[in-house]
C-alpha cells in the first residue's frame, strides 16, 4: 500500500489582529480595528489547509491548557486534522501580533509560548508513524534542535521532507540536505545567502537566488514570490536545468496573513498525492489565491471543492 499520510510538526498560535492605516515608526502610536481573534501558527495554519483539502495530516505540537489551545484544537479537528498529537503544556498558548494595512500586507511578532516545549520527547512519540508517512512538513517557530531531530528521523524512514525555513534561521548542513523542497520567500532566502534582499528583482534574479540555495545542499528548492508567483530549482533536472517559474494567478488580495502557509499546506498535498514537484507547486499557487482573497489565516483556506470550482 502507497503511503499518503502527511505529518506537520510545528507551532500553533493563537494570532491576534488590528487593522491599521500604516505601520508606525519608531516611537509612534497609531490607531487600530478593534481586536480580531483567530486561530494560527505556522504548523497549525499548514495543517488546517492540507486538512482541508483532503490531506491525511497528522498535527504534531503543543498548546497550553487555556482558551488559546481550546479554539487551536477545534480548528484542527474541524478541517479533518488527526490531533493525537497535539500536547497540552503548563504554559501559554503561542500567540501572534499581526497588524494589517490596507494593501493587505502584514506584519507580525511571535511570543512562542508552549512552541518552545515542542522537543525530542514530543518527537519520540512519532515513531510508530513514520513507516506510513509519504511527507513531512516542519518550519522554525519551534525550537531548531527539534526540527534537526524530526528531520532525521523523517528522512531516515523514508518519508519526504518539505522544510520551509520560516521565520528564517541557521540551519545545520544535514537538515537542508533533506529538504525535498526547501520553500522560503524572499526575505528568507537573502538571509540563508547572507545577503541583502533584492529590491525589485526580475525572474533571472529570483532564479540565481534559488539556484545559490540549491548550491547549500537542499535536493530542491521553492522561492515564493508573493503576487509574482514561485520558482523552482531541482538537483539533477534535465528537464528545466534552469528552472521553472510557475506565476501567481491574478486576484485582488484582501489579506495575505496564512497565506504562505495554505501554499505549503496545498503542497504537501499534492507531493503526498504523488504529484510532481511543478505540478504541485502549481496547484499550491492556486491555493494560496483562494486564500488571499478572504480575511484571516485558517478561515481564509480553501476546500478541495472550492479550489476545483
Amino acid at each position: 500500500m502507497s503511503r499518503r499520510k502527511i505529518i506537520m510538526v510545528g507551532s500553533a498560535n493563537v494570532d491576534l489582529v488590528i487593522d491599521v492605516e500604516h505601520r508606525p515608526a519608531g516611537g509612534e502610536t497609531v490607531l487600530g480595528s478593534n481586536l480580531v481573534t483567530s486561530p494560527g501558527g505556522k504548523g497549525a495554519n499548514q495543517a488546517v489547509a492540507a486538512g482541508l483539502l483532503g490531506g491525511d495530516v497528522s498535527f504534531v505540537g503543543c498548546v497550553g491548557r487555556d482558551d488559546s489551545g481550546r479554539l487551536l484544537r477545534g480548528s484542527l479537528m474541524r478541517a479533518g486534522v488527526d490531533v493525537t498529537q497535539l500536547r497540552e503544556v503548563d504554559a501559554p498558548t503561542g500567540t501572534a501580533l499581526i497588524l494589517l494595512t490596507p494593501d493587505g500586507e502584514n506584519s507580525i511578532v511571535v511570543s512562542p509560548g508552549a512552541n518552545r516545549l515542542v522537543n525530542a520527547d514530543v518527537v519520540d512519540e512519532l515513531a510508530g508513524l513514520w513507516s506510513e508517512t509519504a511527507v513531512l512538513v516542519v518550519q522554525l517557530e519551534i525550537p531548531l534542535e527539534t526540527v534537526d531531530r524530526v528531520v532525521a528521523d523523517a528522512s531516515r524512514a523514508g518519508a519526504r521532507v518539505v522544510l520551509n525555513a520560516a521565520p528564517a534561521a541557521a540551519l545545520s548542513a544535514q537538515t537542508l540536505a533533506a529538504a525535498d523542497p526547501l520553500v522560503v520567500n524572499e526575505a528568507e532566502a537573502a538571509f540563508l545567502l547572507g545577503v541583502a534582499p533584492a529590491p525589485k528583482p526580475t525572474i533571472s534574479q529570483d532564479f540565481a537566488t534559488a539556484t545559490a540555495l540549491l548550491e547549500l545542499g537542499p535536493r530542491s528548492v521553492v522561492v515564493t514570490l508573493g503576487g509574482r508567483g514561485a520558482v523552482i530549482v531541482q538537483s539533477g533536472d534535465d528537464v528545466a536545468p534552469g528552472g521553472v517559474h510557475v506565476p501567481a494567478q491574478r486576484v485582488a488580495a484582501v489579506d495575505t496573513t496564512g497565506a504562505g502557509d495554505a501554499f505549503v499546506g496545498a503542497l504537501a498535498v499534492a507531493l503526498a498525492d504523488g504529484l510532481d514537484l511543478e505540478s504541485a507547486i502549481r496547484k499550491s499557487t492556486l491555493v494560496a489565491a483562494h486564500a488571499v482573497t478572504r480575511r484571516g489565516a485558517q478561515g481564509s483556506y480553501p476546500t478541495a471543492a472550492e479550489v476545483v470550482a
